[in-house]
């Protein structure tokens, strides 16, 4: 156990000042220290202190036998490494700590439950759900298998989150059914250590949904504004116009649970966030009450090992915490407030009016910013375009809203895309190598990976008819 702990920080100690030379090295996101970054897992607000746990194989910069790694935050912004908090050491993980989720226990224990993987000598699967507890939150201790795989499911059962509703803890499961079908299923426990099974509650044709998917990953199930809300990672979803263009997908079911019937009622699949990196989300209520999400700014099997920040050793970010709203029927993702703790040296235009020309606004400039564009007219297009790589871009007339970048594997021009009424403004958060754009206060979220020039810092506005905005900016840090 000691020894793979210990190869494990020799491996981040090793490669830290080539990690740490890398231009494309993120300001104010969580990456690893070296290797692969990948699902956030455990996040949870314990004793006033964040915990945001994630994937880590220290390793290379590919999946394998993943560990978690732990920061902690006491606001959302100034976040600390802690290290290792779970590695694949013991007969029920061995292959890896895959993901998972954190509560506190009746007796205030921080406790982690999370899938174990195992392979054997042909590579066959097993998998199981293991819980470990923290008195201090930074020791870990692990007690074994709380949850074996039940009948009629193939060993791609994981992920386990859990929550309380009102006496009884519940956890639920990214699962693929024998049939080759993906599912979200059922467990409840009084105690967090003896699960009854309960069953599948949603997933490929169950209840009013079709072909839907031949595995489910990362599933969440949280009560916001007096409605059930399911989010999912389903894989093998096929393109729909503008719809499901990454490799996997994320979203959300708005419905009703039926604890008693162990049955989910809900409406349709919606994509959380249309940007080309964002997979396997996680939620917590902290003590303001607020329901946070964090997600993995990467998508598995698609352009990992073309990004620029393998030759440095590592690659993927976590995107920032946003908090969840419902409005109008829709789930809203706003960056959280304490995000304007990293705002320095403000600069305001207002009234800026551009017809048929390219515009650059003095001070709105830079690879690590907030910019926000509040759009009071506009006739026709509009469009921004960041560090001559991503163009940001709406027609107002087709109702569409685009972000365009050039491809990891070949460089040409990419797109992903939402529909909108109309565009009242923007919020975009830039670092030295992401871009998380917020649409109308977070009605539609773009999150990608960008690898632009480090010389070029241009922000251009530009209209092929007219438009009137507003724009401010901040430098974060």
């Amino acid at each position: 156990m000691d020894n793979l702990i210990v190869l494990a920080e020799k491996e981040v100690e090793q490669h830290k000042n080539l990690v740490e030379s890398d231009i494309y090295r993120l300001k104010y996101h969580l990456m690893p220290p070296v290797g692969l970054l990948n699902d956030p897992n455990g996040f949870i607000q314990w004793r006033g202190k964040y915990y945001l746990f994630y994937q880590w194989n220290p390793f290379k910069t590919g999946h394998g036998a993943k560990f978690w790694g732990l920061y902690t935050s006491t606001n959302l912004v100034d976040w600390q490494d802690q290290g290792i908090a779970l590695a694949p050491t013991d007969w029920f993980d061995k292959n890896g700590c895959y993901s998972g989720s954190a509560v506190e226990d009746e007796n205030g224990v921080l406790t982690l439950f999370y899938t174990g993987n195992v392979k054997d000598e042909q590579n066959n699967r097993s998998s199981y759900q293991c819980k470990a507890i923290s008195t201090d939150g930074i020791t870990f201790t692990k007690q074994g298998v709380a949850v074996e795989l039940p009948k009629g499911y193939t060993p791609h059962f994981r992920d386990p989150k859990v929550w309380k509703h009102e006496n009884t803890w519940y956890m639920i499961i990214g699962a693929q059914a024998e049939d080759q079908t993906g599912k979200a299923v059922l467990f409840k426990s009084d105690d967090l250590n003896e699960w009854q099974h309960l069953g599948i509650i949603a997933g490929d044709h169950v209840g009013n949904l079709g072909d839907f998917g031949y595995m489910w990953e990362c599933p969440d199930l949280f009560e916001l504004q007096g409605k059930d809300v399911l989010i999912v990672s389903p894989q093998g979803l096929e393109p729909e116009g503008i719809l499901y263009h990454n490799k996997y997908q994320s979203g959300y079911f708005i419905g009703q649970l039926n604890y008693e019937q162990v049955t989910f009622e809900h409406g349709e699949f919606v994509e959380l966030d249309r940007g080309f990196e964002f997979y396997a989300p996680q939620t917590t209520v902290d003590e303001k009450g607020r329901r946070l999400m964090v997600g993995w700014m990467g998508v598995p099997e698609q352009g990992e090992d073309q990004q620029p920040t393998v030759e440095h050793k590592w690659v993927h970010t976590l995107t920032l915490p946003r908090e969840l709203k419902f409005v109008n029927e829709k789930l809203y993702q706003v960056p959280v407030d304490e995000l304007q703790l990293l705002r320095k040296e403000e600069v305001h235009h207002q009234s800026v009016f551009i017809e048929n020309e390219e515009k650059q606004l003095e001070g709105v400039s830079g690879d690590v910013l907030e910019l926000y564009a509040q759009i009071k007219e506009l006739e026709g297009q509009f469009e921004i375009t960041i560090r001559d790589y991503a163009r940001i871009h709406f027609d107002k007339e087709a109702k569409l809203f685009t972000l365009e970048r050039p491809s990891f594997e070949n460089g040409e021009r990419e797109v992903r895309q939402c529909v909108i009424d109309q565009l009242d403004e923007l919020t975009i958060y830039l670092d030295t190598s992401s871009i998380e754009i917020f649409i109308n206060n977070g009605q539609e979220v773009f999150s990608s990976r960008i690898f632009p020039s480090k010389e070029n810092k241009q922000i251009v506005f530009n209209s092929p008819d007219k438009a009137l905005f507003d724009v401010k900016k901040w430098n974060l840090n």
